[in-house]
């Protein structure tokens, strides 16, 4: 025979004393218990039912059969960015493919759910990769450029079956970067020139040539007749109305909705403007330009100009939004007073042909440009940011008592408000679309370590401003959490150093894609750079598998597990020929937000 201790006799007196109480309350009431003897019955039944059965919250709804395997994801679980068969590079997409811009090789498929890799783009290094809502193009080793998607092939489904992926459209011009618009694409090439072709292959087909004029000299040879290197497509060279420097030539160009910035070498900022909307909220940053005459049978070598004025919104019509009280019936004025224009296709690649230069800006050295969709920025040598535009959800940054919609004159963005008057801020990088705008501010006070924070301002309605909030107006830029302020232990000084973003998009639709360089200071042991997501994600566009919007930037992470990490390597790069370019090439990963989608391609460094 065994000793109980005192613990388990406890435990036993305890047990006898609650079986006893239950059962002379049993007894008792005998009509209850058979009560809770039946409802524990049910319970039961019921959590076998519920395991055993599907149980629908809300009502079944039947698919219509054209939306059949449209919303799917395709079978690859595949993310790395490396093909598993023979390890070539590949890119990685996802969201919305609506309009055959992320695949156009699988047109059935509309939306992807997860990360997977695009094997249409494998063994392929670019240099270049736009996406806009109908159409995308890219730029290969070569310095080539190829459009794809449903708005360059054109939506008839003639033209549908005939999509054979990428198809090259510019070539010889050495392209390094690109900017699309709805109607147009522009393109910088390494020698600093800009070129613009039109974005629908229909509209890019080049006129019949016109018999040259007796004046006309041999060496004198149109684009639009022959182009360059054999184009049989109509292109055209935008050219600067003042003449630029010895030596100056353009280094960075961005495109808002229907105006184009230039940066130059120099410093000096230009703007072209794309059609008569260039100007609705002032985002020129001026008002008189010209513009060629249409070109003519008679006249096709130097065409005579037009004097055009593009008003402001806000300055031709400043009440528009007033109440019918104080508004007069007569106060409504035209979008632009120049009634000349009214009869010219704007739609045209051929509406401007100059970039001019902004005058509030001659004699201020800029280091950087973007531009979000109706709205301007310039980052000066000094660190200072200037905006002008679109205000109405405080884009530009300009404080929260700022009521203005409409800036029209470049106006300094203040971005130390929020902490004390010895902090040092000076701003190191910009990323602006749609109605959204990231600043990248560097922080310090001469005696503690440098800090970097995100600061994030306009139109955060689906969490694109990364504060934890949702806010669809933003004047004052706020931190974005858990990209604010970060720091990392560095394998060279031996101290702690600040985490810079390393490249910033930001999608017209409201999300955005981050890479933390990570890697900078983490030594050999160091394997790449983190992505970070947040913001819109109706389409999946984030890449987490739902269709909930992140508020605050959040690491994203492979379907396959793992942090979601972009790699550095060295390996044979294609060009969309299919043809060798370079056996052993430094290629790194970089992510570009789309119009609810999102693409990671292998860009040449």
């Amino acid at each position: 025979m065994f000793k109980r201790t005192a613990a388990q006799a406890w435990r036993s007196r305890r047990l006898h004393s609650h079986i006893s109480h239950t059962a002379q309350a049993a007894r008792a009431r005998p009509a209850r218990s058979a009560v809770i003897a039946s409802s524990a019955v049910a319970t039961a039944g019921l959590l076998w039912y519920s395991f055993s059965t599907t149980i629908h919250n809300d009502a079944i709804i039947t698919p219509k059969p054209e939306d059949i395997s449209k919303s799917v994801q395709k079978a690859s679980t595949s993310s790395t960015g490396i093909t598993e068969d023979d390890g070539s590079i590949c890119a990685v997409a996802w969201g919305s493919n609506q309009y055959n811009v992320i695949d156009p090789n699988e047109p059935g498929v509309q939306r992807v759910q997860c990360p997977v890799n695009a094997s249409w783009l494998k063994g392929v290094a670019l240099r270049d990769l736009a996406l806009h809502e109908r159409h995308a193009a890219c730029v290969d080793a070569r310095g080539d450029v190829y459009q794809w998607g449903d708005g360059f092939f054109g939506s008839s489904p003639t033209s549908k079956s005939e999509q054979q992926g990428p198809k090259l459209t510019l070539r010889g011009h050495n392209i390094i970067q690109l900017q699309l618009t709805e109607s147009r694409i522009y393109a910088l090439s390494a020698s600093g020139k800009i070129y613009v072709i039109a974005a629908n292959a229909e509209q890019q087909k080049a006129p019949p040539p016109q018999p040259l004029p007796a004046s006309t000299t041999s060496w004198w040879r149109p684009g639009w007749i022959w182009g360059a290197q054999g184009n049989a497509i109509d292109f055209m060279e935008i050219t600067p109305k003042q003449k630029l420097g010895w030596g100056e030539q353009f280094v960075s160009i961005s495109a808002g909705r229907n105006h184009l910035l230039a940066l130059t070498s120099s410093g000096r900022t230009m703007v072209h403007p794309m059609n008569k909307n260039a100007n609705t909220h002032g985002q020129l940053g001026l008002r008189k330009f010209d513009i060629p005459t249409p070109p003519s049978s008679t006249d096709i070598v130097s065409p005579s100009r037009i004097p055009v004025e593009l008003v402001p919104r806000a300055a031709a019509d400043p009440f528009a939004k007033a109440s019918p009280f104080s508004r007069s019936a007569t106060s409504s004025v035209p979008l632009s007073t120049s009634t000349n224009i009214d009869g010219i296709d704007d739609q045209h690649i051929r509406f401007s042909d100059a970039l001019f230069e902004i005058p509030s800006l001659q004699g201020i050295k800029a280091s950087q440009i973007a531009a979000g969709d109706r709205t301007s920025f310039v980052i000066t040598d000094s660190g200072r940011v200037l905006g002008w535009g679109a205000n109405e959800f405080g884009q530009i940054g300009l404080g929260g008592s700022m009521t203005l919609d409409t800036i029209i004159l470049p106006t300094e963005v203040v971005l130390s408000r929020n902490v004390p008057i010895s902090v040092r801020t000076r701003c190191i990088d910009i990323s602006a679309g749609g109605d959204l705008t990231c600043f990248v501010a560097e922080r310090t006070d001469g005696e503690s370590l440098v800090y970097v924070d995100l600061l994030t301002c306009g139109n955060g309605q689906w969490g694109g401003l990364g504060n934890n909030q949702y806010s669809n107006a933003q004047g004052n830029p706020v931190r974005a959490k858990n990209v604010s302020g970060l720091r990392e232990y560095n394998e060279d000084s031996r101290t702690m150093s600040p985490i810079l973003p390393h490249a910033i998009s930001v999608s017209p639709t409201g999300h955005v894609l981050l890479t933390l360089d990570t890697q900078a200071h983490g030594g050999p042991g160091g394997l790449g750079r983190d992505l970070v997501v947040w913001g819109t994600n109706h389409d999946y566009q984030l890449g987490t598998g739902k269709r909930s919007s992140l508020p605050v930037p959040t690491t994203l992470e492979r379907p396959e597990g793992g942090r979601f990490i972009l790699g550095q390597r060295k390996a044979p790069v294609r060009d969309l020929a299919g043809k060798i370019w370079k056996k052993k090439v430094e290629v790194e990963q970089c992510a570009v937000a789309g119009y609810g989608n999102s693409i990671i391609y292998w860009k040449i460094r």
